[in-house]
């Protein structure tokens, strides 16, 4: 049995690599700039490997455990409707992939919140661009098995035992 901090550490190692590897290989070595959705995406993981790292540090005991469980479960299914909306931007026809608009940084800047989320989640043509593959899968089909993963852990951590509620139970 698996216990809270194992699957703890597990979603915190599995956040760290992935943005390593989205940071250290695909920015760094392959030279691709993330589009407005990969950011996004960027930001639901390092969300998902706080949300990992506090649960490991904190240790709770099954109420605790729960809440950073749902919170790492909405986080997951968030990503995985963005990866969705990435993928399917990506299998549009190519008359109906939405212009370019503005970077990513510049539109949060100048945009009220709600109409850069709004453009955002609409995606633009550099969102339907595929880049980089790999098995014949695209960045946003692997990042959606990473969020469905996330969301494996997420279920495990809901439904773990603490080594305190095992001590416990022992008594």
């Amino acid at each position: 049995m698996f216990t809270s901090r194992v699957i703890s550490t597990c979603g915190l190692l599995l956040a760290i690599a992935s943005m390593a590897f989205a940071v250290g290989y695909l920015q760094m070595v392959e030279y691709l700039d993330p589009c407005p959705l990969c950011v996004l995406d960027r930001g639901v993981v390092i969300g998902l490997g706080t949300i990992f790292l506090i649960a490991l540090l904190h240790n709770p005991r099954q109420t605790g455990r729960r809440i950073y469980a749902g919170i790492a479960t909405l986080l997951s299914i968030t990503g995985i409707g963005i990866c969705m909306r990435h993928i399917w931007l990506q299998n549009l026809p190519p008359d109906q992939v939405p212009d370019c608009g503005a970077g990513f940084w510049y539109m949060l800047d100048s945009m009220p919140f709600a109409q850069f989320l709004d453009t955002i989640l609409n995606g633009s043509g550099e969102c339907a661009d595929i880049q980089w593959q790999f098995l014949g899968f695209s960045i946003p089909e692997w990042t959606l098995v990473l969020f469905v993963v996330f969301l494996g852990l997420s279920l495990l951590l809901f439904f773990s035992r603490s080594q305190k509620d095992l001590v416990d139970h022992h008594r």
